[in-house]
């Protein structure tokens, strides 16, 4: 049975009581999750499960078979039984930078229009973006531009279209590297803006904060020529 997945109805829910399905050193599957899985780029959720006298620390949540997230536990951590009720509590600071740092890489992306993106990786204390483009602008000039953007605190909210709808318009896909997955028929979109007129639309699963203002001061560290016209850009919570 699938893991309802939480944190794409709530991304602030930082505890959840649920059931256990399955518990093995490999991973403990619950009935529903607030742990985001690995993926995109965005490293999985850390933190506790916790039940009556117990608890077992979760180093990663992944994605495991049939659509299912695996709660990785720390080794020679205590395993709940199948079918115990535990409290999943997520390592809420690590997950918050993520979030700043995902909807960061998303109005990166808005500043760098009709570049393809060949990569992007986040990590606790940066994240960056692969851009096929030749010449890109300075750290300077992005710098300054993602800080109006956060300045000006734009809500972002989210959407589900139809794959259909998604095949013809192509445009709101900028990953070259990772498609949106497919097979449930419909696609989520993310939306930093106004709805008529959005700072940026794309398909994503990944967890962001509820508006740019949240995310801080912002500054890009570094541009690295990684081929013919690829171009590395990495960016860090500035001061943190």
């Amino acid at each position: 049975m699938p893991t309802e997945l939480l944190y794409r109805e709530d991304a602030y829910a930082r505890e959840v009581s649920a059931r256990v399905v399955a518990a093995t050193p490999e991973g403990v599957v619950l009935e529903r999750t607030n742990f985001y899985a690995r993926a995109g780029g965005q490293p999985g959720d850390a933190g506790v499960l916790r039940w009556a006298g117990s608890d077992c620390a979760i180093t990663e949540a992944v994605k495991g078979p049939d659509d299912t997230v695996l709660h990785l536990p720390a080794p020679g951590a205590a395993l709940p039984d199948v079918g115990t009720e535990v409290t999943a509590l997520l390592d809420w600071d690590r997950r918050h930078r993520f979030m700043r740092l995902h909807t960061s890489m998303h109005l990166l992306c808005s500043l760098i229009p009709g570049a393809g993106v060949t990569g992007g990786q986040i990590a606790v204390e940066k994240a960056r973006l692969d851009f096929d483009l030749p010449e890109p602008p300075t750290k300077e000039a992005l710098t300054a531009a993602l800080n109006a953007l956060v300045a000006a605190d734009h809500a972002i909210s989210e959407t589900w279209i139809t794959e259909a709808e998604l095949d013809a318009n192509p445009g709101l896909v900028r990953t070259l590297s990772v498609q949106p997955p497919r097979g449930s028929g419909r696609i989520r979109l993310v939306r930093i803006g106004d709805p008529a007129a959005p700072v940026d639309l794309q398909p994503c699963g990944g967890t962001h904060v509820r508006s740019t203002g949240e995310i801080g001061r912002v500054e890009v560290t570094k541009i690295e020529n990684k081929g013919k016209a690829n171009r590395r850009v990495t960016l860090v919570l500035a001061g943190e």
